[in-house]
C-alpha cells in the first residue's frame, strides 16, 4: 500500500511517495494524474528499490504554480525536490508529461547521475494533426472571435463561455486558468534536440494504439537516443498498466 508524505519546498507543500529501500528510482507521473496512479510500479519496485514519486506541481497534493510554467520550470522543481531529499543518483522513470520532464533532465543532468532511464509513452515531440483537427481548431478560433464581438456578445451573453467550456480535452477543460496556459505551453515544446544528449541506457515502453503520444514518437526516440531499446505493448497511453505482468518482467530485466 502506497502512503503519501509531505514536505515544504520554498514554503510550498509538496506531496510525495517515498517507499522501499535500496538504490533510488524516481518516478514522474503524467499530466492530470498523481503519483498514486502508478501504484503498480511503486509497489512492485519498492520490494527492491527506494521508489520516490512526487505529485508534480498543479496535481494531487502538491502546490499549484502561481505563474505559467514550461518544461524548464518542471525540471527545476524536480531538481529542488531531489536535492531536498539528498538524492543525487537514481534511475529516472517518466510517463507522458513526466517523460517530457525526464528527457530534459537526462539531457542536462547538472550533477544528477542517472545510469538508466525508463520512458513510458513519453511526451515531448510535436503532434502531427489530421485535417479534421485543423478544421476544428480554425472553427473554434473563428467562433471565439465572432462570439467575443461586443454586439454578438450582448445578444448571446453565455455563448462564448459555452464554446470555451466544450473546447479542448477533458484535462484542459478541468484545469485552472494557470494550468490551462501551462498545458498549452508544455504541449507546444519540442524536446527532440535533447534526445541525442541522453547518455543513460534508456528503456522505452509504448502502447501500439496510443493516440496521445503515438508509437511513431517512441520509434523516433529510440533512433535519437544513443543507447535505447523499445518494447511495444498492445494498448493505449497506459499500456504498461494494461499489460502489467509483462511490464513488470521487462522492468525487472532492465533494472
Amino acid at each position: 500500500m502506497t502512503a503519501y508524505q509531505t514536505m515544504l519546498l520554498d514554503g510550498k507543500t509538496v506531496r510525495y511517495i517515498d517507499q522501499g529501500d535500496g538504490a533510488a528510482v524516481v518516478l514522474l507521473h503524467g499530466w492530470g494524474t498523481e503519483a498514486a496512479t502508478y501504484h503498480l510500479i511503486i509497489e512492485h519496485l519498492s520490494r527492491r528499490y527506494r521508489v520516490i514519486a512526487p505529485d508534480m506541481p498543479g496535481f494531487g497534493g502538491t502546490y499549484q504554480p502561481e505563474t505559467v510554467w514550461g518544461g524548464a520550470e518542471y525540471v527545476a522543481f524536480v531538481r529542488a525536490f531531489l536535492a531536498a531529499l539528498d538524492v543525487t543518483e537514481a534511475v529516472l522513470m517518466g510517463h507522458s508529461h513526466g517523460g517530457r520532464v525526464s528527457i530534459r533532465l537526462l539531457a542536462d543532468p547538472q550533477g544528477f547521475t542517472c545510469q538508466k532511464a525508463v520512458l513510458l509513452d513519453a511526451a515531448g515531440l510535436p503532434a502531427h494533426h489530421s485535417l479534421k483537427w485543423h478544421i476544428k481548431v480554425k472553427s473554434y478560433k473563428l467562433g471565439k472571435a465572432i462570439l467575443g464581438w461586443a454586439p454578438v456578445k450582448a445578444l448571446f451573453p453565455h455563448a462564448l463561455e459555452k464554446l470555451q467550456k466544450n473546447a479542448g480535452s477533458a484535462d484542459y477543460r478541468q484545469a485552472s486558468p494557470v494550468m490551462k496556459q501551462t498545458m498549452s505551453r508544455v504541449l507546444a515544446e519540442d524536446v527532440s534536440d535533447c534526445l541525442p544528449k541522453i547518455t543513460a541506457s534508456t528503456l522505452l515502453i509504448w502502447g501500439d494504439k496510443d493516440t496521445a503520444t503515438p508509437l511513431a514518437d517512441g520509434q523516433k526516440m529510440e533512433k535519437l537516443i544513443p543507447d535505447a531499446g523499445l518494447v511495444v505493448l498492445p494498448g493505449g497511453h497506459f499500456a504498461f498498466a494494461e499489460n502489467w505482468a509483462r511490464t513488470a518482467a521487462v522492468l525487472d530485466a532492465f533494472l
